[in-house]
């Protein structure tokens, strides 16, 4: 008589599933990262005038692109 052992199968998907987990959070880590990356660099460019025209300063880019993650 063949017994199946489900008990293995879900042990497995539940392993797959935080493979996933992990895999997801990873990506999401680095999407969050290059959005900052991508912000802080878009800002540096402007010049003094068109900082202080979106109403920041120098001193504002990183404390905003750190937000943003």
């Amino acid at each position: 008589m063949a017994a199946l052992d489900y008990t293995r199968a879900q042990q497995i998907a539940g392993t797959h599933g935080r493979i996933g987990q992990i895999f997801a959070h990873m990506t999401a880590s680095f999407v969050a990262w290059n959005d900052a990356r991508s912000t802080r660099n878009a800002l540096s460019q402007l010049s003094d005038r068109e900082l202080e025209d979106i109403g920041l300063c120098r001193g504002d880019i990183d404390a905003l692109a750190e937000a943003q993650r």
